[in-house]
């Protein structure tokens, strides 16, 4: 069976460089490459925060993987999926669902407690950048 992988890469604000999306794409094909797998799609999402989930990309990238598009979804860490609890934890349920294992170049194959631990340090990052501003 291929490994059809589906990449996603996202940055939340113009005070960001759009090349961001590029390195982030460009350094997840080099891993599909060494796995040997194949690269089916790209989403991408530019200067949309990762506490919602209503981004384009995301969207679609949630679409091709219910239809079962992909079996492997690659991101540079878990923050770029979402940076809130709730999204990332039923991100993984329905990744998970349709037999689609979710990597990232800095945590790996992410598992329930990458969800759990990781998932609570992007919202604590989100409420304590709030405070800030």
């Amino acid at each position: 069976m291929t490994n059809r992988c589906v990449i996603y890469a996202r940055y939340s604000s113009d005070n960001q460089s759009e090349h961001s999306i590029d390195d982030q794409v460009r350094i997840c094909r080099a891993r599909a490459e060494r796995e040997g797998w194949q690269v089916v799609s790209v989403f991408t999402d530019y200067a949309l925060s990762g506490a919602s989930t209503l981004r384009p990309g995301y969207q679609q990238l949630l679409d091709l993987i219910r239809r079962g598009g992909a079996n492997i979804v690659l991101a540079e860490s878990l923050d770029r999926f979402s940076r809130d609890q709730e999204h990332i934890a039923g991100f993984f349920k329905q990744a998970q669902f349709a037999s689609a294992k979710v990597m990232t170049l800095a945590e790996g194959e992410l598992s329930e407690l990458h969800i759990g631990l990781k998932g609570t340090m992007g919202e604590l990052y989100l409420k304590d950048l709030a405070a800030k501003t």
